[in-house]
């Protein structure tokens, strides 16, 4: 997608600070954390939200999952824990329509998140 902010920072026209990169996935922290870590994780496909994942995508969308247990232990979130969160559409909060998973760590997280 031309106008995909997300899709800028796969093709490297836009900076982001990478804490993982494969052929499928792209991990980087965000620019507005909430939380003391917080990683922002995305198929380098554009997937726009949950809605458009097909039964072709099972398997990037289980890799994606493997990946982020695998940042969150190096990012020392191993014996605590953390949050894996996605948003979708309007009332799920989704400011970027490129399908994304927000880590979060470093600190207690409450329930309900709001």
């Amino acid at each position: 997608m031309q106008d995909c902010i997300f899709c800028k920072i796969v093709q490297k026209e836009i900076p982001g600070k990478v804490v993982y990169e494969d052929d499928q996935v792209l991990a980087f922290h965000d620019i507005n954390p909430v939380a003391p870590v917080h990683v922002l994780l995305i198929p380098k496909q554009h997937i726009p939200t949950h809605f458009d994942i097909t039964a072709e995508d099972t398997k990037l969308i289980g890799h994606l999952h493997l990946v982020a247990s695998r940042i969150a232990e190096q990012l020392d979130l191993g014996e605590k824990g953390f949050r894996l969160v996605s948003n979708c559409k309007e009332y799920g909060g989704q400011l970027v329509f490129h399908l994304h998973f927000h880590l979060l760590g470093g600190r207690h997280l409450k329930w309900p998140p709001g």
